[in-house]
């Protein structure tokens, strides 16, 4: 028998190794455990984990790799234990994928998966069996798990064709499944992060996950430890069968009703377009209200939040959509040791601000990828935010990558999460799609469409959002080839309202002013603007006594939060931004003159 412990690993072991385990890479004889603590444990075969007294204990983010190329082998009617947390209360959803499934015998491998194995941890290595509900909320202690809830999603588009699971054994390995969360607290729930113990045995090598041209299927991360999800979307095996995109839920947790028809959440979206082993773009969910048959309503009501998903955590769920009928692969060797956190680029549900470093550190993988020869900086992008009749806002983002075409590129665009709304705001890479995300190579001088559907009349509100390792150009644009102006939608919003229609041949984002030589804005040159966070005050210069008409506020959402009109021709403005949270603000102002220019501000209280 030989075993492979790969660097760094910590293992605190009972007594694991018995000669009658040799046809195992690692075996575990009966009444022994292996004891693994904020590690990892890399077995390049299988695993026996021989009599139900066999026991693996990952714990405080320890994970298990296995180097296997084949189907899963292990073997033995031990368990897994590992943890994971949900960050869903009684009324809303995760979608999850199981790292383990049912013992069923000491040969089968790769089971399929019920919750009855989610435990209710009561000791390091003690847990019991959870309580399982037809009620319709969960319960944190004693752990109460509703029945009602539990449904999977394969090969469709369709709200009435989710799969009820309830409690049955029925989830197979790679199928994502729906699971609300649990109301209370408790030790392990200390307030909507209920703890779940997936105890079974464990997921190994190929798993196949179907999909169908056009339709989307629930998948996941299968594996009791985190995968790099760019070696799955953008493997050429799955991207012959599915369009290289992942779209992930989110539930506004504000929402206490179990109507659909109340429900408030969306889907963000996930590429790999900058290689196997630097982070992607991702596009938060716009929140829409539904009806009661499952369809979108055309308003949205919010929006989500930003993740890092290139290295997806153990238990994380989300869709993929088809392009051919054939089965998609999750393997090994997309296995790496990433411990869940922002700084890892590796998130379950939690917030997160924007953060880069210039190199990865040393990541353990069973495909042997050295990542400190990769850069961890995403690749350039802008992410444009558009507010729909003060209400809702759409994000899309534009990332700049010289491997891609100004056309469709699979893997690297994406299409809008909700198929086909009758209002948003989108790229229009083809005539019958609504793009998210475009992915191309950058130029000064390029002009990239930009398009805007209206259901009924409806405002747009245009501007950018945020900057990601974007140095380019100092200016973005959106110009009306109709008025021949040029919007600037770095400092500014622009704003129209559109009559009901499609209208994809008008706008267009730039980078260069043509007009600007020859009409240049003297008010914008003439004025500055800063945000003083030490007095909690706006400062406006206006030292040559240009006499302004008004000063406007707006939070990124498009709000109005503070007008002033009429103020003269003073060298200087004070305003007070005490009463303003932390965050981006854009201050609009403009002169009798009719001239108008806009400077975003960073307030910190």
């Amino acid at each position: 028998m030989k075993s492979k412990i790969l660097k760094g690993t910590l293992l605190l072991i009972g007594v694991v190794f018995s000669p009658s385990g040799l046809f195992a890479q690692m075996y575990v004889s009966p009444n022994s455990y292996i004891f693994v603590n904020n590690e990892q444990l890399f077995v390049k075969g299988d695993l026996e984990l021989n009599a139900a007294t066999s026991n693996l204990y990952l714990r405080n983010g320890a994970q298990l790799l296995q180097g296997a190329t084949g189907s899963g082998a292990n073997k033995g009617v031990g368990t897994v234990s590992v943890y994971q947390e949900g960050t869903a209360d009684g009324f809303d959803y995760n979608y999850w994928c199981s790292p383990v499934g049912n013992v069923l015998s000491a040969t089968s491998v790769n089971n399929p998966f019920g919750i009855v194995q989610l435990k209710d941890v009561t000791g390091l290595t003690t847990s019991v069996n959870p309580v399982i509900t037809t009620a319709y909320n969960g319960l944190a202690s004693p752990l109460t798990i509703s029945s009602r809830w539990i449904f999977k999603f394969i090969t469709s588009n369709a709200y009435a064709n989710w799969i009820r699971v309830g409690s049955n054994n029925t989830i197979n390995p790679g199928e994502g499944f729906t699971m609300k969360g649990t109301d209370g607290t408790s030790v392990n729930n200390p307030g909507a992060n209920q703890r779940y113990d997936f105890t079974g045995k464990p997921n190994d090598g190929t798993i196949n996950i179907t999909v169908a041209a056009g339709m989307r299927t629930l998948t996941g991360n299968p594996y009791p430890s985190a995968i790099n999800l760019n070696l799955f979307l953008r493997d050429p095996a799955n991207l012959a069968v599915m369009n290289g995109t992942a779209y992930f839920w989110e539930h506004d947790d504000t929402v206490n009703s179990h109507y659909v028809a109340a429900y408030r959440g969306g889907y963000g979206t996930y590429v790999a377009n900058n290689g196997d082993n630097s982070p992607g773009t991702y596009v938060i969910a716009t929140w829409y209200t539904y009806n009661g048959d499952g369809s979108v309503n055309p308003g949205g009501v919010g929006s989500g939040s930003d993740y890092k998903r290139m290295f997806t955590p153990i238990g994380q769920g989300f869709k993929i959509e088809g392009t051919a009928a054939g089965t998609a692969q999750m393997k090994n060797a997309y296995r790496v040791f990433v411990k869940e956190g922002l700084a890892n680029e590796s998130e379950f549900e939690r917030n997160n601000n924007n953060a880069n470093a210039d190199n990865w550190g040393e990541i353990q993988n069973v495909a042997g990828v050295d990542y400190t020869q990769y850069s961890r900086r995403a690749l350039p992008q802008i992410k444009i935010h558009t507010v729909l009749n003060n209400q809702y806002s759409r994000q899309v983002a534009l990332a700049f990558n010289n491997q891609a075409t100004d056309g469709f590129d699979l893997g690297m665009d994406a299409k809008c999460p909700e198929y086909t709304l009758p209002t948003d705001a989108y790229f229009p890479l083809d005539a019958t799609n609504q793009f998210v995300i475009s992915t191309l190579p950058f130029d000064i001088n390029k002009r990239i469409p930009f398009a805007f559907k209206a259901g009924a009349q409806t405002t747009f509100k245009v501007t950018v959002g945020s900057l990601i390792n974007f140095t380019e150009s100092e200016n973005v644009y959106l110009h009306d080839k109709v008025t021949g102006l040029y919007h600037d939608i770095k400092n500014n919003f622009f704003e129209i309202t559109l009559p009901a229609g499609v209208v994809n041949n008008r706008f267009e984002i730039t980078f260069r002013n043509a007009t600007l030589s020859a009409n240049e804005n003297t008010l914008a040159t003439s004025l500055t603007v800063y945000q003083n966070n030490d007095t909690k005050n706006l400062t406006i210069a206006n030292p040559q006594m240009i006499d302004l008409k008004s000063c406007v506020i707006y939070d990124v959402a498009g709000k109005l939060l503070f007008s002033k009109n009429q103020l003269g021709a003073n060298a200087e403005y004070i305003f007070p931004t005490s009463n303003l949270s932390d965050g981006v603000y854009i201050v609009r102002l403009s002169s009798n003159d009719n001239q108008e220019m806009g400077k975003k501000v960073m307030v910190k209280n």
